[in-house]
């Protein structure tokens, strides 16, 4: 199982840093929360084209990952730039997009871009879809943080049971390969410009925080969940643990750290990883704690719940 300092990479990045199908949900199906995962527009992708850390750290596994001359599928193909980092090596990348606007951008962008030869994008849905021939790479990027709200882990999930039952053992390599799930807790400001807002936060961890919104760590961070999507993994994330108060403070928020290993290149010693800006969640009510002292934290969501299904599980309880 691949390992992951938590300590080490926290300091090399810095304190500050990126549809619900939960069956449970009380929600209608009417919720916007439910039209994430397969179901992003075309006028949101241009945020994650601009993303360096999303977009290099995808090209750099992509180009490791995939065979000369092999075979790859994308599931959730978006604009299909993945697909166009998949075709500079492979022979064949089907693409597939649920969405038919997305679907036809797609088209379009890959021709422009000179790989139209190589890609097929194809208008289905990732949940149902299998290609016509074994793949040697699947790549499947419906992430969120803490993966809340995409389908990710569903998607990947269900396609490895049909692929199985299709085309038999081995399964394909999966990019992202693996994820790492942390928790933390904050003395987290959420002042805007004079007006208090404990709401949830979206936070880049290569910039420095607003003003009035400072943080200071009351702990290290603490993994609650690990795996590889190879093998068989969670849909639901109930975790409690126990936090030393390193200075006095009050905790107010949990950070959320999501790590991609997007894929191990074994010839040179590491992984191209992708850390996913942090979600920084406020506690139901602020906590004081003295240097010393354990605070117990819990949490429970399924993959691919809402924000509000993990906020509503919070629960922080402070020892004596």
């Amino acid at each position: 199982m691949l390992q992951w300092n938590l300590r080490e990479d926290v300091a090399l990045h810095g304190p500050g840093a990126e549809a619900s199908m939960n069956p449970d949900s009380e929600r209608g199906d009417d919720d916007p929360e439910r039209e994430l995962g397969q179901f992003i527009p075309l006028h949101y992708h241009g945020q994650m084209l601009a993303s360096p850390a999303r977009m290099l750290g995808f090209r750099d596994a992509i180009a490791h990952a995939v065979p000369a001359g092999g075979v790859v599928l994308e599931l959730g193909a978006g604009t299909g730039v993945l697909s166009f980092f998949a075709a500079q090596r492979a022979s064949r990348v089907y693409a597939v997009e649920r969405l038919a606007d997305n679907a036809a951008a797609a088209r379009a962008l890959l021709a422009r871009n000179g790989v139209a030869d190589r890609v097929t994008v194809i208008h289905a849905d990732a949940r149902d879809y299998l290609p016509p021939t074994r793949v040697d790479v699947v790549i499947c990027e419906l992430l969120h943080a803490c993966l809340l709200r995409e389908q990710q882990a569903a998607v990947i999930a269900d396609f490895k049971t049909r692929y199985l039952e299709r085309f038999g053992p081995p399964l394909p390599l999966f990019v992202p390969e693996a994820i790492f799930l942390a928790v933390q807790p904050l003395e987290q400001q959420f002042n805007f410009y004079g007006f208090e807002a404990p709401v949830p936060l979206f936070v880049d961890r290569t910039s420095p925080p607003l003003p009035g919104n400072e943080v200071r760590e009351l702990a290290p961070p603490q993994l609650y969940a690990h795996f590889e999507y190879a093998e068989p993994y969670p849909m639901r994330f109930a975790w409690s643990g126990s936090f030393t108060a390193t200075e006095d403070g009050e905790l107010t928020a949990l950070r959320f750290i999501t790590k991609n290993i997007l894929t191990v290149v074994l010839e040179e010693q590491r992984t191209a990883d992708w850390v996913m800006s942090e979600l920084v969640m406020p506690v139901p009510a602020p906590v004081a704690l003295r240097a010393g002292q354990v605070v117990t934290v819990s949490f429970d969501y399924e993959a691919g719940a809402s924000i509000p299904d993990l906020s509503r599980s919070i629960v922080v309880t402070a020892g004596a």
